[in-house]
């Protein structure tokens, strides 16, 4: 697949560039899509959660009725689920919520999401760029002058940079990843790709590793 590669102005600057079939151009897995973003937002859980059951409430142990003959439920005390204001049972208890997944199926997670939005036509390439100086403003032209502002957008750079990111980290709507970090969330979630250049080639290396020997 070939895309138009345009500058920071917006124009398309005449050259193209060619998406790698076995990354853009597979059979998107929506399986695979979902354990991964699955993963990821098992991941984002504190699992802190706990509340207290009828052993840690205080309240009076007396048992309140006899064992039989009463012709109700053999409920003990007050602190007894059964009654008005009565303790919580199989409340919820501190956990932990990740899971395992497999290096091929996070993979193939990634590819499918970026096979996606090759697809649905979300991917834009521009130039490689870069501020002198951190400027919010001068971010806001680029994405007007892209036509993006209006989407939630991923810019996808092939390195830290500090400038680029200050400039774009009090935007809503902006999320910036690092080529060789991108995960399947943050693909799915945005919707609209900006890659620049270089990061194709860094995504290219990352997720065709041939298996060693």
């Amino acid at each position: 697949m070939e895309v138009s590669v345009y500058n920071i102005k917006g124009e398309d600057t005449g050259r193209k560039v060619v998406l790698n079939d076995a990354i853009f151009g597979i059979e998107p897995n929506d399986h695979a899509i979902y354990l991964d973003v699955k993963q990821y937002m098992a991941n984002q859980r504190q699992g802190t959660h706990k509340s207290k059951e009828r052993s840690e409430i205080s309240g009076s142990t007396r048992k309140l009725g006899r064992q039989k003959g009463g012709g109700g439920a053999r409920r003990g005390d007050i602190n007894s689920p059964l009654l008005v204001g009565g303790a919580r049972v199989f409340g919820p208890t501190p956990r932990d919520y990740s899971f395992k997944l497999n290096k091929k199926v996070k993979q193939l997670a990634r590819k499918s999401a970026l096979s996606q939005k090759a697809i649905d036509g979300a991917i834009v390439v521009v130039e490689d760029f870069n501020f002198e100086a951190p400027s919010t403003k001068a971010f806001v032209n680029v994405l007007n002058n892209l036509k993006v502002s209006d989407k939630k957008q991923l810019f996808v750079l092939p390195s830290s940079n500090k400038a680029v990111y200050l400039s774009a980290r009090n935007l809503k709507g902006t999320q910036m990843a690092i080529a060789s970090d991108i995960n399947t969330y943050g693909i799915m979630n945005a919707e609209v790709l900006v890659v620049t250049e270089s990061s194709l080639e860094v995504i290219n290396n990352t997720l065709n590793k041939t298996k060693e020997a």
